[in-house]
């Protein structure tokens, strides 16, 4: 039997993990759809979701779960579970209503609740600008939807442009 050097493991991990990825998005569609809020309970969205990123406990006794699907999907969902055990929401965030939220003078926590985790954070020291990236598609078109903070931690500006990815590969 042959054995694999902890290199060419991890390599294969690396080059597989976008496609796994991706295809757990993909399903993404079937998971919600098993789903009814105000029915389903806290262990059939853990079936479906799996273990979220992030759980926040409101003082009400409610818990979100976040279920990130960036950097290679294109949507980030935020799951609520009552205090009664059962699913009360279930929301995708990466939509245009959400996008029309982040105004210039918003702060990264007040981004964050509206968007949730983004796929790609970079830092511009000379500008003294911090820019958050999140895929998203609309129709079949991939996107960027990027906001630059500037030096308070604010909203300077948001804007929408093509994936890069998609343009480079030709892909759409």
């Amino acid at each position: 039997m042959r054995t694999r050097s902890l290199t060419a493991v991890l390599l294969m991990a690396v080059v597989m993990a976008p496609a796994f990825l991706g295809a757990l998005t993909a399903c993404d569609p079937q998971r919600v759809d098993k789903l009814e809020e105000g029915v389903s309970t806290e262990v059939e969205v853990r079936r479906q979701f799996g273990e979220p990123a992030t759980v926040l406990t409101a003082a009400d006794g409610s818990r979100t779960f976040e279920y990130p699907r960036q950097p290679e999907g294109w949507t980030n969902y935020l799951i609520t579970i009552g205090a009664d055990g059962k699913m009360s929401s279930l929301r995708q965030l990466l939509a245009p209503d959400n996008f029309a939220r982040v105004l210039p003078g918003l702060d990264r926590s007040q981004v964050r609740q509206l968007l949730g985790r983004p796929a790609k954070m970079q830092r511009f020291d000379l500008k003294d600008e911090e820019v958050w990236d999140w895929r998203f598609k609309d129709g079949q078109s991939s996107h960027l939807f990027s906001v630059t903070f500037g030096a308070d931690g604010r909203v300077l500006r948001a804007t929408v442009g093509d994936d890069p990815r998609e343009t480079l590969t030709g892909a759409k």
